[in-house]
């Protein structure tokens, strides 16, 4: 159905309801399109932040000379921050406005680019991207919950979160390719430049045409909750990311974990038991919601391994450079741009359980084609490539109907809440992908190589494919390119299995919403407010 379409059945229905047509028009906000075109623009810059940093480390590494711990802080800062103060950070624009929230945290976001592009020593950069992470936990939750308050169409809401799903996606993706072009040319700073003039729009057109909107709740602020959930969020996200780096012997992970559960379950008893929670975790109660959710968190863990992974196939495996290997990952995001687009059409035509269902579906036939396909360690480009675009399109049609399935089931009090909580599923997903996931791939990896003998040049071809490249360049000759061919091999030997294994969760995922997800559901239909 066109808008057009859908705006005349609307108010075809209000007329019917005996609402007078001067407020049938003052409830579509004339500016809601151009509020989405900024809103896309800011989450495209947040997106692309997540996965830029891959290609600009190399040159920032040799620049700046930082020691194997600060290199670890240096990519882990930006999540770690984005993800403890998520749930907070949706609280505070529900209470004291979501536009401000935006460009508060694009100020901050601006600023925190602008000193890591300037930076002279790795704890510089490390602080900067710990500010960026800030800056995008402020802007994230916003983003969202603007579109829920200036769409009051629900039919016009659900291509609006169709095009968030979409840029999203895309953005990571492209990221890398963005990335490569302007450190080729410009070295690394620019890949933290490049998020100044952007910001300053948003910043600029942002408080100009973006309405306020804001949902005050009576009673004081939750201090102990946001104690609680930032503790906890910050310890769940590093213990996902140490078990990644030191394996699932790791006693640092554990102990992370470990106060992850504990803060956590303080923070949801205390939620469920006062008046007036920083999170409203009875969310969960309605099963939509809750199966939205799980939807994107798995759909997430299996995309993020499968980018970690091919990306690493690409560059050490297939010998491609880094923008090389970003070009050949596009199969998926334009898949998932063009499904995106068409998701919402697919959601007023058949029932949300069988749209959710069969992107998830899609993804899990992406993730397990490599497999079938693995010719004992050898796998074409062209067939990755189908492989990637079925994986892109069965996640554009999941996400899409997740997101929108996830914010109708909220009301309008508590959105806020709710896009936090979905963006915790992309972040957290995506790096127990890489922590979980991962790690089998690496262990695989090593079974799959030869017998190496013993020694620090077998130790560090054995430790990853990114070790076995550098040691196969130091060798040279054909020796080297004896060394690299077979560790090629093993990895990717390793990575198919990996993505099969993988290939089960948005399977799961999917079994969930065709066998829970109530038959009468529709995408139009608002909670209660």
């Amino acid at each position: 159905m066109t808008i057009s379409g859908s705006y005349e059945t609307m108010l075809s229905h209000m007329k019917n309801q005996g609402i007078p047509s001067d407020v049938r028009t003052q409830q579509l906000d004339p500016r809601r399109w151009v509020v989405l075109a900024i809103l896309a623009g800011s989450l495209l810059l947040i997106a692309m932040d997540t996965t830029i940093l891959n290609v600009a480390f190399p040159s920032l590494v040799a620049d700046l000379q930082p020691s194997s711990v600060q290199q670890l802080w240096i990519i882990d800062a930006y999540a770690l921050a984005l993800s403890g103060l998520l749930v907070t950070a949706g609280a505070l624009g529900d209470r004291w406005g979501r536009k401000k929230l935006l460009l508060v945290g694009f100020g901050i976001f601006a600023f925190a680019s602008l000193g890591a592009a300037f930076a002279t020593e790795a704890w510089q950069v490390i602080a900067a991207r710990a500010l960026l992470g800030v800056g995008g936990a402020a802007i994230m939750p916003s983003t969202l919950s603007i579109l829920r308050s200036v769409f009051s169409d629900p039919r016009e809401r659900a291509l609006a979160y169709a095009i968030w799903a979409a840029v999203f996606g895309g953005g990571m993706a492209v990221g890398p390719i963005i990335g490569g072009v302007l450190v080729e040319n410009q070295g690394w700073e620019a890949a933290f430049l490049v998020n100044i003039p952007v910001a300053l729009a948003v910043i600029g057109f942002g408080a100009w045409l973006i309405p306020e909107s804001r949902k005050p709740r009576a009673g004081k602020w939750d201090w102990p909750g946001v104690g609680q959930s930032i503790v906890g969020m910050l310890a769940l996200a590093g213990g996902i990311k140490q078990l990644g780096k030191g394996g699932l012997t790791d006693p640092v992970a554990w102990t992370l974990l470990i106060v992850a559960v504990v803060s956590l379950t303080v923070f949801i008893r205390r939620q469920l038991r006062i008046s007036y929670p920083l999170l409203q975790v009875r969310l969960f109660a309605n099963r939509s919601f809750s199966i939205a959710a799980a939807s994107i968190f798995l759909a997430m863990i299996a995309m993020g391994s499968v980018l970690f992974l091919i990306t690493q196939w690409f560059q050490y495996a297939e010998g491609f450079s880094p923008l090389e290997a970003g070009v050949r990952l596009l199969p998926a995001p334009i898949a998932l741009i063009l499904t995106s687009i068409l998701t919402p059409n697919l959601m007023h035509r058949f029932a949300i359980r069988h749209v959710l269902g069969s992107g998830l579906l899609f993804m899990a036939i992406g993730l397990a084609l490599p497999w079938f396909i693995d010719h004992s360690g050898s796998i074409s480009y062209m067939e990755i490539a189908v492989a990637l675009g079925f994986l892109g399109a069965g996640a554009g049609v999941a996400t899409t109907v997740a997101s929108v399935t996830l914010m109708a089931a909220t009301p309008s009090k508590d959105v806020g809440g709710a896009a936090a909580i979905e963006e915790t599923c992309y972040e957290l997903g995506a790096a127990m992908g890489v922590a979980m996931l991962g790690s089998l791939a690496a262990a695989l990896y090593r079974t799959e190589l030869p017998d190496l003998g013993s020694g620090p040049v077998a130790d560090s071809v054995r430790d990853s494919i990114g070790e076995a490249a550098h040691v196969a360049g130091e060798l040279g000759g054909a020796a080297g390119a004896k060394l690299l061919a077979t560790a090629g091999e093993a990895f990717t030997a390793g990575m198919t299995p990996t993505f099969l294994i993988a290939a089960l969760l948005p399977l799961a995922a999917a079994v969930l919403a065709w066998t829970k997800i109530p038959k009468d559901l529709r995408p139009t239909e608002d909670a209660e407010h």
